[in-house]
């Protein structure tokens, strides 16, 4: 697998994002700046400016017509994809730390820091598809407030019936998506260990977290329980799930002030392949010369990217050996 650089952003990815498709990728930074990429060849189309922050979080509309983006500024952004135009910006007390459309575009979630005296909350805004995009209302449709800990990332369930987040103190709680009423919550990494990030499957019946615990859980969206536990010898900063394949990949490192010349040596900077029902590692991927923050696989399961503290993306396109691997017990269940 040769990887394709992307080098478009100055200071270390946050997120990076493929719309529906796949043949778009969208990168923030802390550089203040998005990107936006052609999957095919790794060129660079553009890029969206207006942040005043950290950009920390990017989405993309169903039908890739709008593209969401959260930062450091206080603000959410709604840009028109094809012309690069902001047509909406909604503000809020506190930094917007994840943004994430519902699966028919019809609904945009975002998750706000605790910070200054401000809880952290879920808000969701009704989005609206007509000949002009910028008519957007101001007003949130649903508020909710995390009274307890800190909120670091949310999700959309199967069918959007739940809002799912997941929390600093290593905790998920299930939210009804209509209404807002709390519905669980579970503790699913150590206590008091920080859920870095949480990403869905295809079918958004189960997801996945990666820990700082050093830990990734593939977690049930309709009762938070624990599925299966990827365990590395690093802190993970993101994880997600493959279609077509039933693999994980992981990706982590350490805190970018603790990051030394040898943790590259020891593999720390590599994203790691794990299978999905069995847990064992099969395979890394190395290349980035620091923390692996974001990783995004292609909706069809042919190719991922990853975004590193060095700034750069790195898109790998699967090849055969990777969709022939199969255990011996697969292969048996294949032949039947």
């Amino acid at each position: 697998m040769r990887p394709v650089l992307l080098q478009g952003h100055e200071r270390s990815l946050t997120q990076i994002k493929y719309n529906h498709d796949g043949d778009l990728l969208f990168s923030v930074a802390k550089d203040k700046i998005i990107c936006v990429w052609y999957t095919s060849n790794g060129e660079r189309l553009g890029t969206y400016q207006g942040h005043l922050g950290t950009v920390w979080t990017v989405d993309c509309s169903p039908d890739s017509r709008l593209l969401a983006s959260g930062s450091a500024d206080n603000s959410i952004k709604l840009w028109e994809v094809g012309t690069g135009k902001c047509v909406q910006t909604w503000e809020f007390p506190t930094a917007v730390k994840r943004v994430e459309f519902s699966s028919d575009g019809s609904k945009l979630l975002a998750v706000t820091e605790k910070r200054m005296g401000h809880l952290g909350a879920i808000y969701v805004y009704d989005i609206r598809y007509g000949d002009d995009l910028s008519d957007q209302t101001d007003e949130h449709s649903l508020m909710i407030t995390c009274e307890d800990a800190k909120p670091k990332a949310a999700c959309w369930s199967f069918l959007d019936k739940y809002i799912i987040s997941a929390h600093e103190d290593g905790s998920v709680t299930q939210w009804d998506a209509k209404t807002g009423e709390y519905n669980m919550s579970m503790e699913v990494h150590e206590f008091d260990t920080d859920i870095s990030d949480m990403q869905m499957s295809p079918d958004r019946t189960y997801f996945i977290t990666a820990g700082r615990d050093k830990t990734a859980r593939l977690v049930s969206s309709r009762d938070l329980t624990t599925l299966k536990t990827y365990t590395a010898n690093t802190p993970l900063f993101t994880a997600a799930i493959t279609p077509r394949k039933d693999f994980i990949i992981l990706g982590g490192g350490q805190d970018a002030m603790d990051v030394t010349t040898t943790s590259a040596r020891q593999g720390k900077f590599e994203a790691r392949f794990y299978h999905k029902i069995f847990e064992d590692e099969i395979g890394r991927v190395r290349g980035h010369f620091g923390p692996l923050n974001t990783i995004a696989v292609h909706p069809q399961g042919t190719a991922y990217a990853s975004g590193g503290e060095d700034g750069y993306v790195r898109m790998h396109v699967f090849d055969k050996p990777y969709f022939d691997f199969m255990y011996e017990v697969e292969r048996e269940a294949a032949r039947k």
